[in-house]
């Protein structure tokens, strides 16, 4: 695993992607992730930017992400409950339902051979359209590395 690759391809996003206004993501969180790998080697929160994960939280989100049920199940992020409301190949969305924002949340969950990365976003169709575009962005990067 390249740490130094990521580290910096991640500070380099971040900073043009994630927090201040006027950027298409809130807050975003790359966990280093092997579901293949042994039970022993747990998930590791690899980055974060705009929130404070708790491990626990990031715990029980990456046990409904093993499980798989995106469609019976919520997941929660801080205090925001989620609902898939989209599955693809190697990512799904989510869309927050105890949102107090009036244009409402959402959240984007996208996997790479190495890592679980998650976006969280502000608003609707618009946003969603920024928020993935930023996604794979990052994504790609890692995915050029097989990460």
């Amino acid at each position: 695993m390249d740490w130094a690759f990521v580290s910096r391809n991640w500070e380099k996003w971040a900073c043009n992607s994630v927090g201040s206004a006027g950027q298409p993501l809130k807050a975003a969180l790359l966990i280093n992730y092997d579901p293949t790998g042994p039970s022993r080697l747990l998930s590791t929160i690899a980055e974060e930017e705009g929130l404070e994960a708790d491990p626990i939280e990031v715990g029980e989100f990456l046990n409904f992400v093993k499980r798989g049920n995106y469609q019976s199940e919520s997941f929660f992020i801080e205090s925001n409950q989620y609902i898939v409301t989209s599955i693809h190949e190697s990512w799904f969305c989510g869309r927050c339902i105890n949102s107090s924002k009036p244009t409402g949340e959402g959240a984007i969950v996208y996997r790479t051979p190495s890592f679980l990365f998650l976006a969280l976003y502000d608003g609707s169709i618009g946003a969603a359209s920024r928020a993935m575009a930023a996604v794979d962005r990052f994504a790609l990067q890692l995915e050029r590395r097989n990460l």
